[in-house]
């Protein structure tokens, strides 16, 4: 649900948003939901004691990111006068699907009884649904994008700190 919200965030801020970017950003977040629990599962089943020293530090990296990448969609709304289309370049793609995968990686501990036919396997469900959730969030946000397209950036970018704050509450409970 982190990857759809931030799929709507990214539709509000890029209403016209083409077909081929859409499906990109679909793709790149489930990319990591398919990535993170894989890579929590070989973790558990290699490095684990190696591993346990940076597990304190995954639930604090997400918040960080999202927060950032809020502000940063809400200043570049606030300093863009001219009306060329937004940009939401690889880097922040990148790091929004860090961000919204991050809890992932924990999911894959929890596959660690699975042999790794039936990992894979549970991760590719996981990768699926958020790509038909990535599509959907990415479709809703452009439609909404395009009715409210000058307040659409400053709701993206609330979407994302809210997110933020959110995950960062949840780690202190």
């Amino acid at each position: 649900m982190d990857a759809f919200s931030v799929s709507l965030a990214d539709g509000l801020h890029d209403p016209r948003m083409g077909r081929r970017k859409t499906f990109f950003i679909a793709g790149l977040f489930a990319g990591f939901q398919f990535l993170m629990p894989l890579i929590g599962w070989v973790c558990l089943h290699t490095i684990l004691e190696t591993f346990r020293i940076f597990a304190v530090w995954i639930p604090r990296i997400a918040p960080f990111l999202l927060l950032c990448l809020g502000a940063d969609m809400i200043h570049e709304k606030n300093s863009c006068e001219d009306l060329s289309p937004p940009r939401t370049d690889l880097r922040q793609l990148l790091a929004q699907g860090a961000a919204t995968s991050v809890d992932a990686l924990s999911a894959g501990f929890t596959l660690a009884g699975c042999e790794f036919p039936a990992a894979l396997s549970c991760c590719l469900v996981i990768a699926g649904i958020t790509f038909l959730l990535c599509l959907g969030g990415l479709q809703l946000g452009r439609r909404f994008g395009t009715k409210y397209s000058g307040r659409a950036s400053l709701l993206g970018g609330a979407i994302l700190i809210f997110l933020g704050v959110r995950l960062f509450m949840e780690t202190i409970l």
